[in-house]
């Protein structure tokens, strides 16, 4: 945010080489899907002054990106389909909810991978969400309000 985007580059790969270097493979990876990507993107789109909406949304497809990244390389890592494993787990919560409630239903695949998307994506939305409102607050009492474009809401109520 202060020093530009290739700063923040720079940072996110000297952070995965040190953990690659002191923990292994399988850390440095899972920092790069999980926090490591969406740190960057947040952080460059902040600088380039994109608009909030905007920046909540391609954050969010980046978190969920790393999300599924990270748990098909805990599947390939562990030798267990652990996208299948949840699959399996929503459809008979369902089938099981259905069939409390009196409804004949058994829903298909795709409409579990719809669900299953639609609350990955949910789930990165508001975590992304409460990242910017978190991160506004605490900007803005570093002092760096001038770099912001905070929201006319979030700008009155700071």
């Amino acid at each position: 945010m202060r020093w530009g985007v290739a700063a923040g580059r720079k940072t996110m790969v000297a952070t995965a080489m040190l953990l690659l270097v002191l923990s292994g493979p399988v850390k440095a990876l899972a920092y790069l899907l999980t926090h490591g990507v969406l740190g960057f993107s947040m952080g460059s789109l902040w600088r380039l002054g994109v608009d909030w909406g905007l920046s909540i949304f391609l954050c969010t497809i980046a978190r969920s990106a790393g999300a599924m990244g990270y748990i098909l390389t805990s599947s390939f890592l562990i030798r267990e389909n652990i996208l299948a494993l949840i699959t399996i787990n929503i459809h008979a919560s369902l089938t099981f909810i259905f069939s409390a409630a009196g409804v004949n239903i058994v829903p298909s695949m795709n409409v579990i991978y719809v669900i299953f998307g639609t609350l990955v994506l949910l789930n990165s939305g508001f975590f992304v969400f409460l990242l910017h409102l978190l991160y506004s607050v605490f900007l803005t009492r570093l002092g760096m309000k001038a770099s912001l474009r905070l929201p006319r809401w979030l700008e009155m109520a700071l």
